[in-house]
C-alpha cells in the first residue's frame, strides 16, 4: 500500500475488481493504492467498530448504507489500536460530522492511518455484483496510482487471495496481557488471541472474569500456565484451513475437559478440532442484522456477523467426534449456514457470530452467561 493525504476529496479514484468491472469516484481517506478482498457490510451504524475489527485484515469493505461518517470518530469505540481494513468504499460520505463524542472526521482518521478509500460510487450496484459473482480481489487507485484500466486489472489479479491465507499471527498480540474483572473476581479465563475485539474481554470482565489474553502462538502449556477456569478462542481473519496450530491447542484443551468457548474464527477452529471441514462462503455474512436461531431454545436472535468462511457440519443429526457427541446449536435463517456448535459430553461450545455486538444488537449476550454457567458447573 502506498499513500499520501493531500487533496483527497477532489482527487479522482478508481475501483477495479478482479473480473474486470470498474467503478469511478473520488478519493476518500488517503490517496494512493491498496489491494484486498472486496466484501460488503450491511450495518447502518458501527462503522468505527468495523474499521478497527482485526477480522477485516486484508479486506476492502463496501458499506451498503449510503451515508457514512455522520458521527465522526471518537477515542472510545475502537475495537483495537488501529484500523485493519485494507480499503474503504462509501457512496455519500458526511461532509461535517455531528456528535458530542466526535473528535475528528472519518475522512481525517482514514487519511491519518493511511487507509485508501473511494467515495461517490454506486455501492448498491457494487454490492449486487458481489452477491452475484462472489467476494473477489479488488484494488483502489487514486492520484498518481491511477493508470490504464488494463494495467490496474493485471495488478489486482496478481494480489493474494483470501482462501489459503494464514493471518491470525499478523493481527494478534505478541505479548500476553490481562483484562481485570470488573468488581469481584469469580473466574480466570485464558483467551487465545486470533484477532480478538476489545469488547469481548470487556463482556467477560463485566461478569467477574479475569481475562488473560495470549498470543496466537500460545501453546497448551501457555494456556494452562494461567490456571484457567475456562478457555476462549477469539475471532480473527484468514482461512481456518490454515490454522493448524490453533486446532492443535484446542484439541489439547478438549482432552482436558476445561470449559471452552469460541467466537467466529474460534467456531471454525472448534469445527476443525472435532473433525469437520470448513469452506469459503460465496460472499460471506457481514453486518448487524443477521437472523440466527438458537436450536437449544428455539429463540431467533438478530445478530452481528463478520465471516467469510463456515463450518461444514450436518444440520439435522448428532455427530460422533473424538471428543464425544456434537451438534449444530445455531443456524442462520437466511441460508442455513452453521452458526454454532456444542459438545454434548464435554463443556464446550462456539458461535460463528459476535455476541459482544459492538456496534449491534445485544440479543446474543446470554452466551457469555452460558460460558459462566459451564465454569460454575465444572467448579461444583
Amino acid at each position: 500500500m502506498t499513500t499520501s493525504t493531500r487533496g483527497a476529496a477532489k482527487t479522482p479514484a478508481v475501483l477495479v475488481l478482479e473480473d474486470g468491472r470498474v467503478f469511478r469516484g473520488r478519493a476518500y481517506g488517503a490517496v494512493g493504492e491498496t489491494f484486498g478482498e472486496a466484501v460488503f457490510s450491511t450495518g447502518m451504524t458501527g462503522y468505527q467498530e468495523t474499521l478497527t475489527d482485526p477480522s477485516y485484515h486484508r479486506q476492502v469493505v463496501v458499506m451498503t448504507a449510503p451515508h457514512v461518517g455522520n458521527t465522526g470518530v471518537n477515542d472510545e469505540d475502537m475495537e483495537s489500536k488501529r484500523i485493519w481494513v485494507s480499503g474503504y468504499v462509501v457512496r455519500d460520505p458526511a461532509r461535517v460530522p455531528s456528535n458530542w463524542r466526535s473528535r475528528r472526521s472519518l475522512d481525517e482518521e482514514l487519511a491519518a492511518q493511511g487507509v485508501v478509500g473511494i467515495s461517490g460510487i454506486d455501492t448498491r450496484a457494487l454490492t449486487r455484483h458481489l452477491r452475484e459473482r462472489g467476494a473477489m480481489r479488488v484494488g483502489i487507485f487514486s492520484g498518481d496510482a491511477v493508470q490504464d484500466d488494463s494495467a490496474l486489472l493485471a495488478r489486482v489479479q496478481e494480489a493474494p487471495q483470501m482462501k489459503g491465507a494464514n493471518l491470525s499471527a499478523e493481527v494478534a498480540t505478541t505479548e500476553p496481557y490481562v483484562v481485570p474483572a470488573i468488581g469481584e473476581k469469580r473466574f480466570t479465563v485464558a483467551a487465545v488471541d486470533l484477532g480478538i475485539k476489545g469488547m469481548t474481554p470487556h463482556r467477560m470482565a463485566e461478569r467477574g472474569i479475569e481475562v488473560h489474553v495470549l498470543p496466537a502462538t500460545a501453546s497448551v502449556d501457555d494456556v494452562y500456565a494461567v490456571n484457567p477456569d475456562g478457555v476462549f478462542f477469539s475471532n480473527g481473519p484468514g482461512d481456518p484451513a490454515t490454522a493448524d496450530h490453533a486446532v492443535s491447542v484446542m484439541q489439547g484443551v478438549l482432552e482436558r475437559g476445561t470449559p471452552l468457548f469460541g467466537i467466529c474464527f474460534g467456531n471454525q477452529i472448534l469445527g476443525r478440532a472435532l473433525g469437520f471441514g470448513t469452506y469459503k462462503l460465496k460472499y460471506g455474512h457481514r453486518g448487524i442484522n443477521q437472523p440466527v436461531q438458537d436450536r437449544t431454545t428455539g429463540k431467533v436472535e438478530v445478530t452481528a456477523h463478520n465471516h467469510g468462511f463456515a463450518v461444514d457440519a450436518p444440520l439435522e443429526k448428532v455427530s460422533e467426534t473424538p471428543f464425544g457427541r456434537a451438534e449444530v446449536s445455531h443456524v442462520c435463517l437466511n441460508d442455513n449456514v452453521v452458526e454454532g456448535l456444542q459438545l454434548l459430553d464435554r463443556p464446550a461450545f462456539s458461535v460463528q457470530y459476535h455476541p459482544e455486538a459492538a456496534a449491534g444488537p445485544h440479543d446474543a449476550a446470554y452466551l457469555f452467561d452460558r460460558f459462566v454457567s459451564l465454569m460454575e458447573g465444572q467448579r461444583a
